[in-house]
């Protein structure tokens, strides 16, 4: 296909929301769709407490962690440092499906090639924090052969891996808004610092040292690729619940790309650690849909 027929083709695509908004089971439907259209697709683990991701996508078992496959984590001794202490692009972030190892690297029978950047779970106490995932999360990219395929990564929870510059290098967020008052003003506060980062504003460098450092760390926020924001509506239990989220949403001038029904059924799938596969496709096909879409629209503005 050329590029008029796959308009995401080569894109990076953050997956973020609240814990528990069903970020993961959006990026499941959209990856599903993706490949349905004939796209390839990664999907990059980069949440690094849930679990369960793999299964979701079809995987009984999930593969070996990138962290440990590019040196392990530096607060054990490894070569992965947090992007906040250490903006320096990550070693050997350029991955080439063919040259990787296969126990670092899932298929679904469908196609969708998983990655995993870690887990902080096994790391055991006083390990340190989790910023060397979001450095995985920020700076991997694969390739396969000469095609990058569309990257869909599923970012933690909340907003931390936003305010460590992780999101900085994709090229579109989707926030997954579920019926809270919580969910609703992520999404406010992540489309804030997109058009903080867009209009100038650098990070905060005190605690680092080097000069180098410091200009290293605003060039990356001054180049940084995202583009925007987009919402997605998720757990829509009825239209009155989904005009109320679309009138708050509007209030902050954030319209949702598609809506999630409530679906009992999906979260049973998710207590018992089973697929996706198959659930809610003409969902997932509508999100596609609106999202290249979204492709051919001019670059916003803020």
């Amino acid at each position: 296909m050329n590029d008029s027929q796959q308009p995401l083709a080569g894109l990076r695509i953050g997956f973020l929301g609240k814990g528990g908004s069903g970020k993961s089971t959006a990026l499941v439907l959209v990856a599903e769709a993706l490949r349905r259209r004939g796209y390839e697709v990664c999907v990059l683990d980069a949440d690094s407490t849930n679990v369960g991701l793999h299964r979701a996508l079809g995987l009984f078992t999930a593969p070996l962690p990138l962290l440990e496959y590019l040196g392990g984590m530096v607060f054990s001794g490894g070569l992965v440092t947090c992007p906040v202490d250490d903006p320096t692009p990550l070693a050997g972030a350029n991955l080439d499906l063919a040259r990787l190892p296969s126990e670092y690297r899932g298929c679904t029978d469908d196609g969708i090639l998983v990655l995993t950047a870690g887990k902080i779970a096994d790391k055991g106490p006083g390990a340190g924090c989790d910023g060397p995932i979001s450095k995985i999360a920020r700076d991997v990219r694969l390739h396969i052969g000469d095609t990058v395929p569309v990257t869909l990564i599923d970012f933690k929870a909340g907003f931390e891996d936003s305010a460590r510059g992780a999101v900085n290098s994709v090229d579109w967020m989707v926030v997954v808004v579920d019926p809270s008052n919580a969910a609703i003003q992520l999404a406010f506060d992540l489309k804030q610092m997109v058009e903080q980062t867009r209009a100038g504003i650098q990070p905060a460098t005190e605690h680092l040292d080097s000069p180098d450092m410091v200009a290293l760390a605003r060039r990356f926020f001054s180049e940084a690729k995202i583009e925007d924001v987009f919402v997605l509506l998720n757990r829509v239990r009825d239209d009155e619940m989904e005009s109320y989220l679309l009138e708050r949403l509007a209030e902050g001038g954030m319209e949702p790309i598609g809506a999630i029904p409530e679906d009992p059924a999906i979260t049973t799938a998710w207590l018992r650690g089973a697929s996706l596969t198959g659930y809610r496709r003409e969902i997932g096909d509508e999100i596609l849909l609106a999202m290249e879409d979204l492709a051919w629209e001019p670059l916003a503005v803020y």
